[in-house]
């Protein structure tokens, strides 16, 4: 059947986007340049199938990638040029592998002549593909534009399989250029799942069928299988927690989904620890150990994890692993249960006695409690909620409730700061009719102020809220409890953000307190944004909320 598709002559660049579109990629962020102005040709020929849009830095196009993909469930697509350009855009594929986000970065070469030899051509690097290639999935070349079908279908191959990730493809300037007759491949095919083995079940079966205090925890790997977990959850009567990735896998608001202090409380009675598509940060290096060592991770409670990364159970051994996607495993577990699990009659109301203490405990962490609960109040339960490294961004891991999943929008363990922002522009831009929220501290907001430009042009309508304490609190906080002295490079002087939000053809308000936060979401929810809200921030009096997060409290 390929054998006999229609060929047409096209260029690299015009076959590399026909098989984005082959791929039902419908968006691509980038900034064109001398190496991959084909492709950005080719793009203009499909304006009304693919939208691009365009960043004013590389970080950015890749971040937006980023937002879109993790907020869709599906690839993101970006394109900027070779050397400066992808390295700009590191700090956003190191994001994408460590939060496992299907990520395809496009790129160019410098001229085939040139290769190899280090004569100092535009934007050379030594070894541009053994760069990437630390991280992604996949980094590869394409030699000509006949090979450009199937070379990018691979790419989608590699990155939506299994465990998902970043790949990059690049092709050099003049072969970029260069026409050929091409035959146009179908969409990719995605690797099957692999199936679930009835050993591994029956050895999960045995270690859960007399718990008394089950828990599951879940990470981004459970995104899919929402519905398949609450039915685990149901017949165990356990509780679901998780960190960030996994956030709104169960509700919050169902009996059975709980924040992450609730999950501390619960976990330190329980007897079984179900792990469902995570890499376990939270409780092996965060409650475990508080400086972040895995202590004993065959430790009580007994481990059970489900995850389709067979390399996941060397990495943290459980007592019983099953290397299975996450729907899949969790299905055939919960099915083997059914008939051999009664769960204990106080279960549910345990589970509640955690929530409503857990709420109650993290009040005191002012005022960014208060805030999120205004954020939480106006945000519809599908809207999405982007976190950023901030005292805002860290309280909400445990004090804003997530109700459904892909809603909550994190950088993961790689804790990128100025990700949210930028990566945000990517979720609305997917989400177009989706209420999109970033909450964003001054200093990571300015990492990427550049891209209200981009909001304003391309009228994305983010609504970014900036919580202003003229800091980098964390590190303020840090050095002076450690040094004993006034820290260096942590106090920040800032711009007017009203005055630079309008600069940029961006609505703005400034609030001081909750309820005037409220009034400006209710105002730039109905009219839509794009907008900026600042809020400012008396950085001496906000609680620091890390007792919350390495469960420190007393």
């Amino acid at each position: 059947m390929i054998e006999n598709l229609q060929k047409k002559m096209v260029s690299g660049g015009e076959a590399i986007v026909q098989s984005l579109l082959q791929n039902d990629v419908d968006t691509v962020f980038g900034i064109p340049g001398a190496q991959t102005y084909p492709i950005f040709d080719a793009l203009a020929r499909v304006q009304s199938r693919i939208r691009t849009i365009g960043a004013r830095h590389e970080q950015a196009a890749a971040y937006m990638a980023f937002g879109y993909a993790k907020s869709l469930g599906c690839p993101g697509v970006y394109s900027v040029v070779p050397g400066p350009g992808v390295l700009n855009t590191m700090a956003a594929l190191c994001t994408a592998w460590g939060a496992n986000v299907p990520v395809l970065c496009l790129t160019g070469q410098i001229p085939r002549e040139a290769m190899g030899k280090l004569r100092g051509h535009l934007h050379e690097l030594p070894d541009q593909i053994a760069t990437l290639k630390t991280l992604t999935k996949w980094s590869v070349r394409i030699e000509r534009a006949s090979d450009a079908p199937k070379i990018i279908n691979e790419a989608f191959r590699i990155m939506s399989s299994g465990r998902p990730g970043p790949v990059s493809v690049e092709m050099c300037w003049d072969d970029m250029a260069q026409n050929e007759m091409v035959g146009i491949l179908p969409r990719a095919e995605i690797d099957p799942l692999p199936p679930v083995k009835k050993s591994e079940i029956e050895s999960a079966v045995k270690l859960i069928r007399n718990a008394n205090n089950p828990i599951i925890l879940v990470g981004s790997g459970a995104l899919h299988a929402s519905d398949a977990v609450l039915k685990l959850a149901e017949v165990l009567q356990a509780p679901v927690g998780a960190f960030r990735g996994g956030r709104g896998v169960v509700s919050e608001d169902h009996v059975l989904g709980v924040s992450s202090v609730a999950a501390h409380d619960l976990w330190r009675d329980s007897d079984v620890l179900i792990g469902i598509g995570t890499r376990l940060e939270m409780p092996y290096m965060r409650w475990s150990n508080p400086m972040g060592a895995v202590v004993n991770p065959l430790a009580p409670p007994h481990l059970i994890r489900i995850d389709i990364d067979p390399l996941e159970m060397t990495r943290l051994v459980p007592h019983a692993g099953i290397v299975a996607d996450s729907n899949e495993g969790t299905r055939a577990l919960t099915k083997a249960l059914k008939a051999h699990y009664k769960p204990r009659p106080t279960a549910l109301s345990d589970i509640a006695y955690s929530k409503d203490w857990a709420k109650e405990k993290v009040q005191e962490i002012k005022p960014h409690v208060d805030y999120l609960k205004v954020i939480r109040a106006a945000l519809p339960r599908d809207g999405f909620f982007v976190e950023e490294i901030s005292q805002i961004g860290f309280a909400s891991q445990f004090a804003f409730p997530v109700y459904e999943p892909r809603t909550y929008v994190t950088c993961g363990f790689q804790g990128n700061l100025g990700f949210g922002f930028q990566a945000a522009l990517g979720v609305k831009a997917g989400n177009p009719d989706k209420v999109v929220i970033s909450v964003t501290g001054d200093g990571g907001f300015m990492f990427g102020v550049q891209e209200l430009a981009t909001a304003a042009q391309e009228n994305i309508g983010l609504i970014t809220i900036i919580m202003n304490n003229s800091a980098f609190a964390n590190v303020r906080r840090d050095m002076r409890r450690i040094y004993k002295r006034s820290p260096i490079g942590s106090d920040l002087q800032n711009p007017d953000f009203i005055a630079l939000s309008e600069a940029f053809g961006i609505k703005a308000y400034a609030v001081g307190d909750p309820a005037g936060l409220k009034g400006a979401l209710e105002t730039v929810i109905k009219e839509g944004g794009p907008a900026v809200i600042e809020v400012k921030v008396d950085r001496n009096t906000e609680k620091s909320p890390w007792k919350y997060i390495l469960m420190t409290y007393s």
